[in-house]
């Protein structure tokens, strides 16, 4: 029995450098599966020869939580609709 591959969520993103190029500024908000990240300099790059871009690395490709529940304050309360079954209905037959 073999063991399946462990599927790896870490990504990065581009921390554009000192001085910028539009390309850069354009990536700095978008994240990438390490595997499928832009290689530096960019292609855009009108710097590429003083490029200071580098990588942060990020645990995992998705930002902040995406669901209120997932939030550490549990998001809003969910709402009860009250019991509609009478207790022995199911099984009367």
């Amino acid at each position: 029995m073999s063991i399946p591959p462990k599927k790896s969520w870490r990504a990065v993103r581009v921390v554009p450098g000192a001085s910028p190029c539009e390309a850069a500024l354009a990536m700095r908000e978008k994240r990438f599966l390490t595997s499928a990240a832009p290689r530096l300099p960019l292609r855009d790059c009108d710097r590429q020869d003083t490029c200071q871009c580098k990588y942060q690395h990020l645990a995992d490709r998705r930002g902040e939580p995406r669901r209120s529940a997932d939030s550490a304050f549990g998001g809003a309360p969910k709402t009860v609709s009250p019991e509609r079954r009478r207790p022995g209905e199911r099984r009367a037959r």
